[in-house]
């Protein structure tokens, strides 16, 4: 038994991994127990023996592969959810534009998260930064799952990961006892006219996030809308697919040069930052894959920074659910050059790092739930701010 099993907390995390290779669930088990706060309590090879597990064992987070024979991940997730409509459900693919495809459907069937795994047993098992996300949204998907039911949650001292930097600024995700969160305090609006543009950013939890707001800007926004969501390069275009299908946006994963219009969506692509640049009088997309910030690519921070100099004072940008603090110090640039920023609320992020970050900075001129985000958008974007 390792140092690690034997120093198990008294109320770890459970755990149950579900992939068809005996190999990848062996190594996932051994990342996740690592951790003392974390126990794997179920091991199986396909859905029909997830569902079965379920059944005879206590489970509050899944981590649901997507390929497998007899049932398979997407088939399995209503079931789970059936038994147990409160467990937390993390769909675990390789990055191809099919699995891509499936986890963004698995998201709007309930999963609460999906993680990018690597495409062999080999890279799995040096993948370090593979470990340490699973770890992180394990536990960040638990705790919520605690917290939406009064119980007890683990406190987290979160590793950095290559996606996220921790910062003393940045409250810890829902239900961490870690942090104690600041009081949030708002700043009036400072536009007093129409903004030309609104910029979106989001991480963790971002793209059910996305659904909700855009779908309620739809026929209402005349405006450009112009998101950054960390993410990977295949995910990007099929959460770009998701965003016409299911909003009515034209929503394009965005292409160095493109020109911006009016009334159109644009999303970063993975692994390049994505920036505006004035060409005379028209926009112009900038791809670039300059240092990640924030340990992300894309990130929020050269976005905003970009679009600030850009629209000048007429921006208003949108942090929505994620861990982190990216989008704080380019939030801190529009709204210093006399743009409006709002925040998702504590209670309806799966998340509240990117936007406790900039809401306890003393930038947002609103801090709202999910649901009243594009109402709010809205109004602003008619010139109905005040």
């Amino acid at each position: 038994m390792s140092v690690n099993q034997t120093q198990k907390s008294n109320n770890p995390i459970r755990v149950m991994v579900v992939d068809d290779s005996a190999v990848v669930r062996g190594l996932v088990t051994r990342m996740l127990e690592a951790d003392a706060d974390i126990s794997v309590v179920s091991s199986v090879g396909n859905g029909k023996m997830a569902v079965d597990s379920l059944a005879r064992n206590e489970v509050e987070v899944v981590v649901l592969d997507i390929e497998m024979p007899v049932m398979d991940g997407l088939t399995a997730l209503p079931k789970l959810l059936e038994i147990d409509k409160s467990i937390r459900v993390i769909m675990a693919s390789t990055l191809t534009a099919r699995n891509a495809d499936i986890s963004l459907r698995a998201l709007q069937a309930g999963a609460v998260d999906y993680i990018p795994k690597p495409s062999s047993s080999r890279e799995l098992s040096g993948g370090r930064d593979f470990s340490k996300e699973l770890v992180d949204k394990v536990k960040i998907h638990a705790n919520a799952r605690r917290k939406s039911k009064g119980s007890p949650s683990i406190s987290i001292s979160r590793p950095r990961t290559t996606l996220e930097k921790p910062s003393p600024t940045t409250p810890a995700h829902a239900g961490s006892s870690l942090h104690k969160h600041k009081e949030v305090v708002l700043r009036a609006p400072s536009l007093k006219e129409r903004p030309d543009v609104i910029a979106i950013g989001s991480s963790t939890g971002g793209p059910q996030a996305l659904f909700s707001v855009l779908k309620g800007m739809f026929g209402k926004v005349k405006q450009p809308v112009i998101i950054t969501q960390h993410m990977p390069a295949t995910f990007t275009k099929i959460l770009a697919e998701h965003i016409n299908r299911m909003t009515g946006w034209t929503c394009s994963e965005a292409t160095d040069g493109m020109v911006v219009e009016a009334g159109k969506a644009y999303l970063a692509p993975g692994d390049f930052h994505m920036v505006v640049e004035s060409q005379g009088v028209q926009k112009v997309l900038r791809l670039n894959q300059d240092p990640p910030e924030n340990f992300c690519r894309p990130a929020v921070d050269p976005m905003l920074r970009s679009i600030s100099a850009a629209y000048g004072r007429k921006v208003l940008s949108v942090i929505l659910t994620g861990m982190g603090a990216d989008g704080l110090k380019g939030g801190r640039v529009i709204v210093e050059n006399g743009g409006d920023l709002i925040a998702q609320d504590e209670a309806s992020s799966v998340v509240w790092g990117m936007p406790g970050a900039v809401a306890q900075a003393g930038l947002c001129s609103a801090v709202l739930p999910l649901d009243e985000i594009s109402s709010y958008v809205v109004k602003v974007a008619a010139g109905g701010a005040s």
